[in-house]
């Protein structure tokens, strides 16, 4: 009987096919062929155009919106299993729902959770995901989950604009523990923008604790959909005396009038990966690639070789 490793096939949804080819050209191997067919209604149906059987195979897709990408990501996993996989791997770079993680108020659904619970039940095997929005999210999950960080990313970024006078600042509490991993990593001071919400995507009143005069200072999120908080968080900074604001958000869900909002700010750049599609006209917008990231990852995992440095700060 041979003991050679399983061949890896990876295949990507519709929305994340630029990822899947990227993340192809970094293994050596070419994307997978499958094909999904719509109909009159709207329903649709995926289909691999090539035996699967025994092999290791990883489906990329974010699950952005709209909900079709969740389904169509629901439909390749059930479609791999049924097709003979040996085994199911999802590669999620932005996990959408995730804000939904827990009741913050009565009668609310769990997505994030329900989302786990229907990928699992479909058939996947791992996940492999990036920033999710509240780290415990991986115990939602029944099956292992590599979660990485796009420090390693933005770490190279960061040491490239050779900025004076740094300071790292998280537009809400809630992300200060990631920002804290920066201005632990720099070695410069943590800045939090307090923020009261009217209501969702709607900031009513902000604050900053900590000093910015004179400073440039690197805001630090994971995901920006309207750039309310975002844009009103440099604004503020600036009118504290800051030098310089940029933005370092994994995610750019980029919901209207989240360009134009980020156009019109006081930002001098917000960087992005590209874990989701953004195609708009932004001049302050530098796009960062996952997919080296990815690839290296999956590459681990198919040899059993350990994958902490993909996800730790160095």
């Amino acid at each position: 009987m041979s003991n050679s490793l399983p061949p890896i096939k990876v295949f990507a949804g519709t929305n994340s096919r630029y990822l899947g080819v990227a993340i192809c050209k970094e293994l050596g191997i070419e994307l997978g062929s499958m094909h999904v067919d719509r109909f009159a209604d709207g329903e649709f149906e995926v289909c691999f155009d090539e035996s699967i059987r025994g092999a290791e195979v990883y489906l990329v897709q974010s699950t952005f919106p709209t909900s079709d990408n969740l389904m169509e990501l629901l439909l390749m996993i059930d479609a791999a299993k049924r097709a003979s996989a040996g085994t199911i791997v999802a590669v999620l770079p932005y996990f959408g729902w995730a804000r939904q993680d827990r009741k913050d108020k009565p009668r609310v659904s769990i997505a994030a959770k329900l989302v786990a619970d229907l990928l699992s039940t479909a058939g996947i095997d791992r996940v492999i995901t990036m920033d999710l929005h509240a780290d415990q999210i991986q115990g939602f999950f029944d099956v292992p989950v590599d979660h990485l960080y796009a420090s390693s990313i933005f770490i190279p970024f960061i040491e490239s604009l050779h900025l004076e006078d740094m300071v790292i600042a998280s537009p809400d509490v809630g992300g200060a523990k990631r920002a804290n991993s920066y201005a632990k990593y720099f070695d410069v001071p943590l800045v939090l923008c307090h923020k009261q919400r009217a209501k969702a995507n709607v900031v009513a009143k902000m604050t900053v604790i900590g000093d910015v005069e004179g400073k440039n200072v690197i805001l630090v999120d994971d995901i920006v959909d309207t750039a309310g908080t975002i844009t009103k968080a440099a604004d503020l900074l600036l009118s504290f005396g800051a030098k310089s604001v940029r933005a370092l958000c994994s995610h750019p869900v980029m919901s209207d009038p989240a360009t134009e909002r980020v156009v019109n700010s006081g930002l001098t750049e917000i960087i992005f990966t590209d874990s989701i599609p953004y195609g708009k006209e932004n001049d302050k917008a530098t796009i960062l690639p996952v997919a080296k990231l990815f690839a290296d990852t999956i590459r681990r995992i198919h040899n059993h070789q350990s994958i902490s440095s993909q996800y730790l700060f160095k």
